[in-house]
């Protein structure tokens, strides 16, 4: 008795105000208003809900609470196609896909649209619904419905969001060729084209079509090159040997001065995973400049300049984002976001030997996730101070919260003895974390490149091909394997074979375009070398680039640039060995 009242009070909470009618036009309504304070309140319109009525909706409620729902679904629609009520039609359709019968929705939807044609809400159901279903071919006349009723303001966002109406669709294929269709008479029209065009984009790209997606992309952009979206689509696109997709982006970028933020933000970050540092800093820049309270622009840039040296700019880059994100409202990205700044920083810090101001930023993290990091920081300082046990104690009192915690602690702890060059230690710890972690690319990666510290060559070689083997697409072992080969002066033509594999996985990688420089300067072919060197120098000075380009230069008689070149690079970074060594290999005083 007590579940039925309360469904019988729940119901007449639900029950929708559109069973109510108007009123019937009174004899005394040409009659002038009462002033306001004497008007009367209008009666409320009489109802068609009558006891019959009320009765079988009731039942209907209690037979789907009673687990029968059925039969309270057709209790609801027939209440439903008897007061023509449309919040009465979605809940006989959300009791049938609650009760997981697609048809019986189908149906109820069906006789929704059929009851009110102008209902935005029932097409939105029906097309729900049939890609549900699967039934993608039936969907065309809905989404043209839909866009119908639409107010021509809002048709360019619905048009933009169809693409998510078939993100579970099972064939994409055949959603991208129906959406095409459906959309056949906005992809003509200069109002909406872009946005179609763009969605049947999204759509191909889904169906892992690129190349039909580009070509999407492209004219769309013709249709409007100042739409974000084809732009949008181009970043997604974007790979080094797609260079149409980057020609998207650029085209969007140039003389549009409405540029949103973001898309330049997305443009650096492609470049920067493509190691065109020099470019996506001049895009940061551009975002800092237009935009100066853009904290996640300052943030990358920093982090950029840092990695360059260029430490005075970092620093200022740093400080301002720090500066615009501790007073925002505390979120999970920003907590990362000043743990990574923090990090910098105390990176910052360190490298000017300035160990107190480094543990003060370091004192500062408190996101869980950055811990290692701060921690592993925090090591290296210790280490730096001659306290290297303590240091490697730091690290493995670190909490194991998840099961690859265990993994990143060891590699840690080897990365850290790398650093002090205590390479059989680290050799020894990276030997156990293989045999505990057998199948993870990067300890087999570190433990090679340890074994060549050691001298053990064959154990180094024996490593890279037992992980290209377990990897095949790891580009970094065949550039590791190539160049240790090319370094020794053997099998040259085997280790030029090995690079160029590399280079089919990371094309714009400028330390593997100096392995491959390197092994050219050692086949003899000196001017092929020396193009090789300018072009990876030009995207990336370093010194170790800096050292093989100018032992080339060296080599072929242009001392002065030789020279200058390596004077670049001692400034970059005065302990790389590479360097080094080359100078005094051959004699030379910078």
């Amino acid at each position: 008795m007590k579940q039925l009242l309360f469904v019988f009070g729940s119901l007449c909470l639900a029950l929708p105000a559109v069973l109510a009618q108007p009123a019937p036009a009174s004899p005394d309504a040409a009659r002038p208003e009462a002033p306001t304070e004497e008007r009367a309140l209008p009666p409320p319109p009489p109802s068609r809900l009558d006891a019959a009525l009320f009765y079988e909706l009731l039942l209907g409620e209690i037979n789907v609470r009673e687990d029968e729902p059925a039969t309270g679904y057709a209790l609801i629609l027939d209440a439903a196609r008897k007061t023509g009520d449309a919040q009465l039609y979605q809940r006989a359709a959300d009791v049938a896909l609650q009760s997981r019968s697609g048809d019986a929705a189908l149906q109820a939807v069906q006789a929704w649209r059929q009851a009110l044609p102008a209902s935005r809400e029932a097409n939105r159901y029906l097309l729900q619904i049939l890609v549900a279903l699967n039934r993608i071919t039936e969907t065309v006349e809905p989404i043209k419905t839909e866009l119908q009723l639409s107010p021509p303001d809002e048709r360019p966002q619905a048009i933009a969001t169809l693409p998510r109406l078939f993100a579970r669709a099972s064939d994409k294929k055949l959603a991208a060729s129906v959406l095409e269709q459906a959309l056949a008479d906005q992809l003509a029209s200069p109002a909406t084209g872009a946005v179609a065009w763009t969605s049947v984009g999204r759509m191909r790209l889904a169906a892992a079509d690129p190349t039909g997606a580009l070509a999407a992309a492209e004219r769309a952009q013709a249709m409007d090159p100042a739409a974000e979206g084809p732009a949008q689509l181009g970043l997604e696109l974007m790979d080094p040997k797609t260079p149409r997709a980057e020609s998207l982006v650029q085209k969007y970028i140039s003389g549009n001065p409405k540029v949103l933020p973001d898309i330049r933000m997305g443009y650096a970050r492609e470049l920067i995973d493509d190691q065109r540092y020099a470019e996506a800093s001049a895009q940061l820049q551009v975002v800092t400049r237009d935009k100066p309270n853009h904290p996640e622009a300052w943030l990358v840039l920093g982090s950029l300049q840092l990695q360059e040296n260029q430490l005075a700019a970092a620093q200022t880059s740093l400080l301002r984002y720090v500066a615009l994100a501790q007073p925002a409202e505390t979120s999970e990205q920003t907590s990362r976001g000043l743990a990574q700044a923090y990090l910098s920083l105390a990176q910052l810090a360190e490298k000017r030997q300035d160990y107190a101001g480094a543990e003060a930023w370091l004192g500062k993290i408190s996101n869980s996730e950055e811990m290692v990091q701060a921690q592993t920081r925090r090591a290296s300082l210790l280490a730096k101070q001659g306290k290297l046990a303590e240091a490697r104690q730091l690290i493995r009192q670190l909490p194991e919260r998840k099961p690859e915690d265990a993994r990143i602690k060891l590699m840690a702890e080897a990365g850290l003895l790398r650093e002090q060059k205590a390479y059989q230690s680290a050799y020894d710890l990276l030997a156990q974390a293989v045999t505990q972690f057998p199948n993870e690319p990067e300890l087999l990666y570190d433990q090679a490149m340890v074994a060549e510290k050691l001298g053990a060559l064959s154990d180094m070689e024996r490593l890279l091909r037992q992980l290209i083997q377990l990897k095949p697409d790891y580009h970094h072992a065949y550039n590791a394997l190539g160049y240790s080969l090319a370094e020794r002066n053997i099998r040259l033509p085997e280790a030029k074979q090995l690079i160029q594999k590399a280079l089919e996985y990371a094309p714009a990688d400028p330390f593997i375009q100096d392995s491959l420089g390197w092994v050219e300067f050692r086949l003899g072919n000196k001017a092929e070398s020396l193009k090789i060197f300018q072009d990876a120098y030009k995207t990336k000075p370093d010194a170790e680039i800096a050292a093989h380009f100018g032992e080339v230069l060296w080599s072929m008689g242009q001392h002065d640039k030789a020279v200058a070149i390596w004077k670049e690079g001692h400034l970059m970074d005065p302990d790389n060995e590479t360097l080094l060594e080359t100078i005094k290999r051959l004699r030379v005083k910078l």
